[in-house]
């Protein structure tokens, strides 16, 4: 059965929910790095050797690291608590991130900078997947979910709206490496204080099912897969305006305005998340999800002809107006797609299809603007999307969930089913 908005409370009501602050405000320190981390590398390995293809192609080794490593990471803090993974990940992701930028200030080679870009990205601190687990542990069954999700995104994109203008603004006006070092430092503090919030993490699923018993992973369901397919599209609309957007600026010499125009993208992101947790949906996620990749890819199929700074800008905001319905109706629909006992596991899997796109995004998006300029970077967005669009499309059925108390197997638990939107 459909639920409405009349029937989901609002923000207000969620921000109520008992102990919610106190991972909210220390996840949204810990997560404000990740938004960081890929513009700082582009910025800095660009100034050093003079190549987009070159900083695009570290912060693809990067995002391609993070993206194999964070399940993995999400299956052992579903398995053994999120403290015991995130604090030993935070202390390895600064170490790496500052030899990684060692290397680059010493003009050292490429191979050198891919291979310090591994561990930075394998420990990239998994905040988001572990405050939506502590989401959903507390909303079980609540209508309450969808708005959660709708909550996090604007979270995550108004993170993205801070992060790039942040790293933008070190990295212009104080050293280029200043970016990075600031990446490093918040994610050290900002991921220690997360950590110490054990009150409302979610129980370990050791200690709940036992230690002996074999689990299967999220990615075995195959509505997780497509999802997770889908989203590398909405990855390579990161990773290609990353990259694209400093390219053109760069190309105008305005290279301060790559921040503002990034984060005008971001901010349209963020404004239709808000509005994403008000509305009142009467047509099925699935149905929402294909929806919002149809618009997606028809907005992207604009930039590469965009020209000026103004008009850049208003179509980076409306292709971030595009991408919120898509990432928060996928983060939905994986809750009710999952057990319990999966749930960090499930998130991760869509975060790093996320990076794992932006990885492929900036790569291709590097070597098209340096050999044809930024107007060919900016194809690559058109290009992913339409991809992710067409698995949609085809795959849609896979992405309803169960209307009958699903027999969980054995090692992945039980959960009751409840309606979504």
């Amino acid at each position: 059965m459909a639920s409405t908005v009349s029937e989901r409370p609002g923000y207000g009501q969620l921000l109520r929910t008992p102990g919610a602050w106190t991972f909210l405000v220390p996840g949204f320190l810990a997560r404000q790095p990740f938004a960081m981390l890929t513009i700082s590398i582009v910025l800095l390995v660009e100034h050093t050797s003079g190549s987009y293809g070159t900083a695009g192609a570290v912060a693809a080794v990067t995002g391609v690291s993070m993206a194999l490593f964070a399940p993995q990471s999400g299956k052992l803090a579903d398995r053994f608590g999120q403290g015991a993974v995130l604090v030993p990940g935070v202390l390895v992701h600064a170490a790496a991130v500052a030899v990684l930028t060692a290397l680059a200030l010493g003009s050292a080679p490429t191979w050198a900078l891919f291979l310090a870009a591994v561990p930075a990205g394998a420990s990239v601190p998994q905040v988001g997947p572990m405050v939506r687990a502590r989401w959903a542990a507390k909303l079980d069954g609540s209508p309450l979910m969808s708005t959660a999700a709708a909550f996090e995104s604007v979270t995550d994109e108004f993170t993205f709206v801070i992060g790039p203008v942040l790293a933008t603004a070190l990295c212009a006006g104080v050293h280029p490496a200043a970016g990075l070092a600031a990446e490093g430092v918040l994610t050290l503090v900002g991921g220690l204080f997360f950590a110490a919030q054990r009150r409302t993490a979610p129980p370990a699923s050791r200690a709940a099912g036992g230690s002996h018993e074999k689990r299967a992973s999220a990615l075995s369901i195959a509505g997780v897969r497509v999802l997770a397919v889908a989203l590398l599209g909405i990855g390579t609309v990161f990773g290609g305006m990353q990259v694209s957007l400093t390219a053109f600026t760069e190309e105008i010499g305005k290279p301060g305005m790559n921040g503002l125009l990034y984060g005008t993208f971001a901010a349209g992101n963020m404004l239709a998340g808000i509005a994403c947790g008000a509305i009142a949906w009467k047509i099925t996620p699935q149905r929402r999800l294909l929806t919002a990749y149809a618009a997606l890819t028809l907005v992207a199929a604009t930039l590469w002809a965009a020209h000026s700074p103004l008009l850049l800008g208003a179509l980076g905001l409306l292709v971030g107006l595009c991408i919120a319905p898509a990432l928060i109706t996928g983060y939905t629909l994986v809750e009710s797609l999952v057990p319990a006992t999966a749930r960090t596991e499930a998130f991760t899997w869509l975060t790093g299809s996320v990076a794992l796109g932006q990885a492929s995004g900036s790569t291709a998006a590097g070597q098209l603007a340096d050999r044809f300029g930024s107007s060919a970077g900016f194809t690559v967005p058109l290009i992913g999307t339409g991809l992710a669009l067409a698995t949609v499309l085809l795959l849609r059925r896979r992405l309803v969930p169960p209307t009958v108390s699903r027999v969980a197997a054995r090692g992945v638990g039980h959960r009751t089913p409840v309606a979504v939107d």
